[in-house]
């Protein structure tokens, strides 16, 4: 799995699924083409998280699509999946690095420089960057939310890692943000909460696809 290449990169959150499941929405968007999925369903249990990790973990397989987990190592171990999302609160990304197999992907968000080039020195594969636009699915720290294209682009020059842009990202929005460096965008809503999620993917995939 290589961080590299994914272009779409798909954050479940079943509150926002309209009724739907996150396997549902995770079937429809593999379908439309993502590249990775993050197991994330914070609200939930982790009984609930296992069983729901375990169900996507045959989707993604299936498709090979890369599955990481946010947060949890224990859980990423658990469901054999291909890593973790790690953030600025979590396990460091060393220790992180230390108890996941060698091939583990490991991710970690950063919103500037400073946290970025230390991740990339811990042994981080990619970087989450954001909130580029602001969130509203999360409750972000001011100076950490809608840090625009300016401080992504100097980010993505400061690492050498790939660097997958979140945050309020749309297909109308999105290319600007891989001109200014970001390999991909990472999405919850714009996928999740659209009437036909595989469509929604499709949509975002070719918004992000530089010629």
């Amino acid at each position: 799995m290589n961080p590299t290449d994914w272009r779409t990169y798909l954050v479940t959150q079943a509150s926002l699924a309209a009724g739907r499941s996150s396997a549902q929405i995770v079937a429809a968007a593999i379908d439309g083409g993502v590249d990775v999925v993050q197991l994330r369903e914070k609200d939930t249990a982790a009984r609930s998280r296992y069983e729901l990790g375990l169900e996507l973990r045959e989707l993604t397989r299936a498709a090979d699509v890369a599955l990481v987990v946010n947060d949890r190592v224990d859980l990423a171990l658990a469901i054999d999946a291909d890593g973790v999302h790690l953030g600025q609160t979590d396990l460091p990304v060393a220790v992180a690095r230390d108890l996941l197999p060698a091939d583990a992907v490991v991710g970690c968000s950063a919103s500037t420089v400073a946290e970025a080039t230390r991740a990339e020195a811990d042994g981080a594969d990619y970087l989450g960057v954001g909130a580029v636009y602001g969130t509203t699915s999360k409750a972000v720290d001011e100076s950490k939310d809608g840090i625009g294209l300016e401080r992504l682009e100097a980010v993505a020059e400061a690492v050498s890692i790939p660097v997958v842009a979140i945050g309020g990202i749309t297909a109308e929005n999105a290319r600007p943000v891989v001109e200014a460096g970001a390999a991909g965008v990472a999405v919850i809503s714009e996928i999740t909460a659209a009437d036909d999620p595989a469509a929604a993917t499709r949509t975002l995939r070719r918004a992000v696809t530089v010629d």
